[in-house]
């Protein structure tokens, strides 16, 4: 399951809450938060695989841009040896070999630096869904123990009036 969606659940679990009267505290349902909390935990480790799957991604694509770029230099130096017999072809081909790696490595690192930056963004996003569960999961801890306190609270008065 999606972890922004579990995120929108638990928040509308709370902004559907029962509020208390002249406080900013809601009565949450503990059984709905709490299942909402546990599915996060199992959402979170698939949030995790996904950006290593981003990164083993992102490994591949770099090893296959080295390995044409390889291919393309070794293509570019067996034509030049095969033409050293003649010097105008030959500085030709040498000017054609250093032109094609030039643009294998620009390519390459161009690729290197778009998967570099795919992966940063989304760990970025990755790091954002998950500051937003982390502050929601404190809320609602926030909101449950203020709750507690003011049921105590009440409680020992009750008693006291007694």
């Amino acid at each position: 399951m999606d972890i922004l969606h579990l995120v929108d659940r638990l928040e509308e679990l709370i902004n559907h809450s029962r509020s208390i009267p002249f406080t900013h505290n809601v009565i949450v349902d503990e059984d709905r938060m709490l299942d909402i909390i546990d599915q996060m935990r199992v959402a979170i480790p698939e949030e995790v695989k996904k950006s290593q799957q981003v990164l083993a991604t992102k490994n591949r694509v770099i090893a296959q841009a080295k390995e044409e770029a390889d291919r393309t230099v070794n293509i570019a130096k067996e034509k030049s040896d095969k033409l050293t017999d003649r010097d105008i072809i030959v500085q030709d081909a040498r000017k054609k070999a250093n032109q094609i790696e030039s643009e294998a490595e620009i390519k390459a690192k161009k690729t290197q630096a778009e998967a570099d930056e795919y992966v940063a963004e989304t760990l970025t996003n990755l790091e954002i869904a998950l500051e937003r569960v982390l502050n929601q999961v404190r809320n609602g801890i926030y909101i449950l123990e203020e709750d507690n306190k003011i049921k105590f609270d009440l409680g020992k008065e009750e008693s006291e009036e007694k």
